[in-house]
């Protein structure tokens, strides 16, 4: 005898309920783009930050390369520092770095840019810029002069998940060790 259509329907996805042979593959299925996207992101992520901290590092080597020093620097010198900065970060693009002269003024109460000199894409240090920085550089004595080292490159992420490609900009500030103040050798160069 034959059973009505609805309980054959009904009996039939029961037994269907019940089964588990086939569950593990379903779930392969679902999981795994979700696992490999997840990867992705970690990767792209961890070389970011992994290449955020080499820049840092390099400019920070650069900051402190142009602080002991006690000649006038030149456009051979910024060449050069920018070449050991490309060459510190492990750069693909090419990048700047700029090096600004600045002391304090306490009877005004704010930062002087003595000379500003750069190379790569980015121009000198305006007056204005340098008056700006009062947030950002630290508390310093009357006619106390600092360098500050600017570095600029371009971080371009291997996979377009969750990080797009941007600019990793550092910036370094460190008094000079061996002399009262860093140089240029043209005494004309200032800030604009």
């Amino acid at each position: 005898m034959s059973q009505p259509l609805h309980k054959r329907c009904r009996r039939v996805l029961r037994t269907f309920a019940r089964r588990e042979d086939g569950n593990i593959a379903l779930e392969t299925l679902i999981i795994v783009p979700i696992l490999f996207w997840a990867y992705l992101a970690l990767f792209v992520i961890f070389d970011a930050y992994r290449q955020h901290s080499i820049n840092q590092k390099a400019a920070y080597t650069i900051g402190d390369m142009v602080s002991r020093e006690d000649r006038a620097l030149t456009p051979a010198y910024m060449t050069g520092t920018r070449n050991l900065f490309d060459s510190l970060a492990r750069s693909a693009t090419p990048s700047s770095v700029r090096v600004t002269s600045v002391w304090f003024d306490a009877a005004n109460n704010l930062y002087v840019c003595d000379w500003s000199e750069s190379i790569g894409t980015v121009v000198d240090a305006s007056i204005t810029q340098v008056e700006n920085w009062d947030t950002i550089l630290p508390v310093m004595p009357n006619f106390e002069r600092i360098t500050v080292v600017e570095t600029w490159t371009r971080y371009e992420a291997p996979f377009n998940i969750g990080i797009a490609d941007h600019d990793i900009h550092n910036f370094i500030f460190t008094r000079p060790r061996r002399a009262p103040a860093i140089t240029w050798e043209d005494a004309s160069a200032n800030c604009a």
